[in-house]
């Protein structure tokens, strides 16, 4: 499991005092305004940043970081996430899953035969869809729903699935 889980992705920056434009990789774009700390990945390494203040615009947020005064401080932070720790992540409810402990696990199916490997989750209106990478054959899409998706043991990195009927014709 990863240690830090991304919360956002910065779109560019948002008028000259350094502020940015955020889009939220969240559930919840309002818990931005519950963190004090957030982190920047570089891509070379993760810069702790201080939440000096958040506004709402459309679907972004707009952040400004302690110490980041202008636009040339943070311009070269275009489309690199913002991450928190997992004891600044959201409270999950049961049967609820962060998508980066999901991406890798092994699929198979109720009788316990290898189906793929999960490599994508789509976040679509109605519930999530996983996207399961099967070899020489087409991505199995299975609906993120109790009566698909089975049983999820993160530890043993196994999600447990019923494919539905047609969903392998698909």
């Amino acid at each position: 499991m990863e240690e830090m889980l991304r919360v956002g992705v910065i779109t560019t920056t948002h008028g000259v005092r350094g502020e940015v434009k955020v889009y939220p990789t969240t559930d919840d774009a309002e818990r931005f305004l519950e963190l004090e700390e957030i982190w920047l990945d570089t891509g070379k390494k993760r810069l702790p940043l201080k939440i000096q203040n958040v506004k709402f615009f459309k679907n972004m947020v707009i952040l400004k970081f302690e110490g980041y005064d202008d636009i040339n401080a943070v311009q070269a932070w275009r489309q690199k996430d913002l991450l928190v720790t997992r004891e600044q992540a959201v409270e999950l409810q049961e049967d609820e899953y962060f998508i980066g402990d999901l991406i890798g696990l092994h699929v198979e199916d109720e009788e316990g035969n290898a189906l793929g490997v999960l490599r994508d989750v789509l976040e679509t209106g109605a519930n999530d869809v996983y996207l399961v990478s099967r070899p020489g054959e087409k991505d199995l899409m299975l609906p993120a729903i109790k009566e698909c998706i089975r049983k999820v043991d993160l530890e043993a990195g196994i999600m447990r699935v019923r494919v539905l009927p047609g969903l392998l014709d698909l």
